[in-house]
């Protein structure tokens, strides 16, 4: 039984230290090689499309992630 309990503990603090670790990912400006368009969005477009700045915060493309 203590073992089990051991056990138990362990795979919960696990659960908890990656769930704390995790980031929302961040959103990038993406430009079109066909007409220039820019569109923000958090992965890539597909081959018609070439990363145009980035990383931000969020969805609208306005603030700039801190360097670390």
């Amino acid at each position: 039984m203590k073992r089990f309990s051991k056990i138990a503990i362990g795979a919960l603090l696990t659960g908890a230290c990656a769930a704390l670790a995790a980031a929302p990912a961040p959103w990038y400006k993406w430009r079109s090689k066909l007409d220039g368009q820019q569109v923000c969005a958090q992965t890539g477009l597909g081959h018609g499309w070439e990363k145009a700045g980035g990383p931000y915060q969020d969805s609208h493309c306005t603030k700039l992630m801190a360097a670390k």
